[in-house]
């Protein structure tokens, strides 16, 4: 292990230490993202490209070299993996006799990703979806409709692979995402 492992693992076992940091190079990042929607309790991953209305709730993370398209509106303890991408129906495509180059663009559709949905490695979101709380998508997905709350889904395009919690389970899951959002210990992996 390099110093740098070393550095992080030391950081690491002292949690208000590794707090501080992860606050301090989160709003560092949120400034230079030039993001004034975006919770200061969220982290984002560095090489990002994030639409400057990015709304982003607390707890959340992006991971590095995300690419995030106007209007998205994510909630509170969402996880964007490494790479995810929010893209697209931001052409016209069907103008006779004009280069979709030069035919413009239509008003840009909201995209919602509702609270603790985690967006696996490399899965691309059409613009103008609504992730429903508590999914997750696969990595490598495509998703280009609505995705069902507490549903797992992937593929390309994504369908639903199975609901990650019973009736009763959701009840309960609920209640804790109605709740104030409150701090939990972050995956070690993460970085600071």
């Amino acid at each position: 292990m390099g110093y740098g492992g070393i550095m992080k693992r030391f950081i690491r076992s002292f949690q208000p230490l590794y707090l501080f940091l992860r606050f301090f190079r989160a709003a560092i990042r949120r400034s230079f993202y030039r993001l004034n929607n975006v919770h200061s309790t969220a982290y984002l991953g560095k090489g990002c490209e994030i639409s400057r209305d990015f709304c982003l709730g607390a707890y959340s993370y992006v991971g590095p070299n995300a690419s995030i398209a106007p209007g998205v509106i994510a909630g509170k303890y969402v996880m964007f993996g490494p790479q995810v991408m929010v893209v697209g129906k931001d052409h016209v495509f069907d103008n006779v006799g004009n280069p979709i180059i030069f035919s413009g663009r239509p008003k840009a559709l909201k995209t919602i990703i509702d609270d603790d949905v985690w967006l696996g490695a490399r899965c691309t979101v059409v613009a103008g979806v609504k992730i429903g709380r508590g999914a997750i998508v696969a990595a490598g997905s495509v998703v280009t409709v609505d995705v069902p709350a507490y549903a797992i889904v992937g593929g390309v395009p994504a369908k639903l692979i199975r609901y990650r919690f019973s009736n009763s389970e959701i009840e309960i899951h609920d209640q804790m995402l109605s709740a104030p959002p409150q701090s939990g210990k972050f995956c070690p992996n993460v970085e600071i």
